[in-house]
């Protein structure tokens, strides 16, 4: 059984250096900020979804966007999941969720995993990839969010909707 940590922080919260740096999203103006933890099993990721969306919607966090966030997030810990914690239950997905008024939202994800060189991704849009039944999930964290950055090799996704 997946468990599931959330913890709701407001404005007085900051994030890490390393968020501040990669989105400048200023911690004296979060509307939220909201981290959780998760036990790599898939069947964890549709409660924390829906539980990270219903408290952006209550926040009103990049308001009438939450499909393409749902979508985003669902994807990317899946991947962070099946990829970076070999779908192993005893490894640790974290993911945090911070919101401000001027640049909107940015969800980080971060897993356990060695990471992968993004660059070598197969375009799911060309040749034999368009048939393939899996391999869509950065495409389409790409195309539904503003901007989409990976740091740390890969184990850790940043992306922001504003």
């Amino acid at each position: 059984m997946a468990f599931l940590i959330a913890e709701r922080i407001m404005s007085d919260s900051s994030p890490s250096s390393e968020q501040r740096g990669a989105c400048n999203f200023d911690a004296q103006k979060l509307i939220l900020k909201l981290s959780v933890t998760l036990c790599a099993d898939r069947k964890a990721v549709d409660p924390v979804v829906q539980s990270v969306l219903e408290v952006v919607r209550e926040m009103k966090c990049a308001a009438g966007q939450e499909d393409d966030i749902e979508l985003a997030l669902t994807e990317a810990l899946a991947n962070a999941i099946v990829h970076g914690a070999s779908s192993d239950p005893t490894k640790i997905i974290e993911c945090d969720v911070a919101c401000d008024e001027a640049h909107g939202m940015l969800i980080v994800v971060r897993d356990p995993g060695s990471g992968f060189d993004v660059g070598k991704i197969p375009d799911p849009c060309v040749g034999e990839n368009i048939f393939s039944s899996h391999g869509r999930g950065i495409y389409l964290i790409n195309q539904l969010m503003d901007e989409v950055q990976f740091h740390k090799n890969g184990t850790e996704i940043h992306m922001i909707k504003r």
